[in-house]
């Protein structure tokens, strides 16, 4: 596993120091409302530049946006995401040790109203920021590309909120802010 940097990664002058610099330049692709048995979890936004292709993810620059809703601790962050990867294909005990000793590193306790944005940078690996500062880096290509097909992973557990989150890929249009509220309550209701 690559390097993974807590707080103190914003001396690490490679990546943006905040979320807003991420995400200039980018646009928001889709968004829904996830939930677990009816309960509110989070609000996914997924980020990416125009002519983002979700068939060809893991080889392109985008950003993932959880918006949480709920309280969860990072060690359950941590270990439902290590669940989710390998519901999609099976880790190496090693591999799977290394990646879960990686998130638990990487990922705060959250409360509501707490903002995680995950960066994808093909040939780097991962940036979390938490409401809106840089809160660690995992320098891990291949980590990087399973961990977001949590979301964007034709073999996802989750196919609707992949569907509402790629779905202005192929419109090309910027569908948080172009009135994608009807597609959003499609998408939160279950019509999609």
């Amino acid at each position: 596993v690559g390097a993974v940097l807590g707080r103190s990664a914003t001396a690490n002058t490679s990546p943006a120091a905040s979320a807003s610099e991420v995400l200039s330049g980018q646009r928001a692709i889709g968004q829904s409302l996830f939930r677990w048995w009816g309960l509110e979890v989070y609000r996914a936004t997924l980020y990416g530049d125009t002519g983002f292709d979700p068939q060809r993810f893991e080889r392109q620059r985008f950003s993932l946006e959880l918006a949480y809703l709920r309280n969860f601790s990072g060690r359950d962050i941590a270990q439902r995401s290590l669940d989710e990867i390998q519901g999609i294909a099976p880790l190496d005990p090693t591999q799977a040790s290394g990646w879960l000793e990686a998130m638990l590193k990487a990922f705060p306790d959250v409360r509501p109203g707490d903002r995680l944005l995950g960066v994808h940078e093909p040939e780097r690996g991962a940036r979390f920021y938490l409401n809106g500062r840089l809160h660690s880096v995992v320098d891990d290509p291949a980590f990087s590309a399973r961990f977001f097909g949590i979301w964007l992973s034709p073999r996802t557990s989750q196919p609707r909120l992949r569907e509402a989150l790629i779905a202005g890929a192929a419109l090309g249009l910027n569908l948080v802010a172009h009135g994608a509220d009807v597609f959003r309550r499609r998408a939160d209701e279950g019509d999609l």
